[in-house]
């Protein structure tokens, strides 16, 4: 028996919601962008879990560490075989196989992509053991142990799909929102590393109260004009008080780039999680399109980046064979 899981790129905090808001994005190509994890039966010979076995492979391989150890995706075994020995459920030794198809340190939610499809995989393998709530935590654990805090905004909607809204309640974690599906979201990878760490030293202990109130009142207009379906209002609010202001230093030629993009007729534009990827959203092919050169041409640094014009995934994480 065997099962692959693809798990889709996305875009974390969408500016107005930092740790708060995420957005799962595919091409509109049809480019799987995004993770694969394969799980397959060992033969009759291996017989405990310590004979597993783990494969890495896809066009990010080689920025990964070669030890199974230290790969997120082996800890991800370790984590599900935990939850399995707690329900009683016999372990079956597996071949495991990560294809790494994006960038690490992208801010797409590059180790997220790697949990979801794991534990998706695994928990298909086994015929689904665990529900959505009980994957989801165990999704967020690991994601934490990676980043040094528990955050949800490239987990959830990776895993669940669409635009999501993180809560604070252990019973409901994440609440899916509306969106706009006449809306194109570009992204652009420069192909420059700004890890997570670093962009999050960079911010400040704490905040003033107007920071505050201004972060407060935009992103509930935000999630007001979701609900109602204001465009208008919606992409007006979509500014970063939180971490735009300290990071934009650390992502190439990126005030030229809101301001070109601005002028071509993007309703907004943003750092995805912790950068370098830029986002930009537009309500016309056309704009899309136009931004998309653009991009390519000023704000790539080598032929490793890319830019693409995506839309919202609402399907998430989900079989491939």
């Amino acid at each position: 028996m065997s099962v692959s899981v693809f798990a889709p790129i996305s875009i974390g905090n969408v500016s107005v919601g930092f740790d708060t808001l995420g957005l799962a994005v595919t091409p509109i190509d049809g480019t799987l962008v995004g993770d694969i994890v394969s799980i397959e039966s060992l033969s009759t010979s291996a017989s405990s879990q310590e004979d597993s076995q783990f494969v890495l492979a896809g066009s990010h391989a080689d920025k990964l560490p070669s030890n199974k150890n230290e790969n997120i995706v082996w800890r991800c075994l370790a984590a599900f075989n935990q939850a399995l020995s707690k329900q009683s459920i016999d372990i079956q030794p597996v071949k495991i196989t990560l294809e790494k198809n994006i960038p690490v340190s992208s801010g797409l939610g590059s180790s997220a992509c790697s949990v979801v499809a794991g534990f998706v995989a695994l928990n298909e393998f086994y015929n689904q053991p665990f529900d959505k709530m009980t994957l989801l935590k165990l999704m967020g654990a690991l994601e934490a142990e990676i980043s040094g805090s528990l955050h949800y905004d490239n987990v959830a909607p990776c895993y669940l799909g669409g635009l999501q809204l993180m809560l604070d309640d252990p019973e409901k974690i994440t609440q899916t929102l509306p969106t706009f599906d006449d809306c194109y979201w570009v992204i652009a990878y420069p192909d420059i590393e700004v890890s997570t760490k670093a962009a999050r030293e960079i911010l400040p202990d704490s905040y003033d109260r107007k920071t505050l109130i201004q972060f407060g009142q935009n992103l509930a207009g935000f999630v007001d004009a979701c609900y109602r379906k204001d465009k208008q209002q919606a992409f007006s609010l979509l500014k970063d008080v939180v971490a735009e202001p300290y990071r934009k230093k650390l992502l190439p030629n990126f005030e030229s780039a809101q301001q070109t993009l601005k002028e071509y007729g993007c309703l907004a534009t943003g750092i995805s999680g912790s950068g370098p990827t830029l986002f930009a959203v537009c309500d016309n092919l056309e704009t899309a399109e136009k931004s998309q050169q653009w991009l390519k041409q000023n704000y790539l640094r080598s032929d490793e980046g890319f830019v693409h014009i995506c839309k919202v995934d609402n399907s998430g994480a989900r079989k491939t064979n």
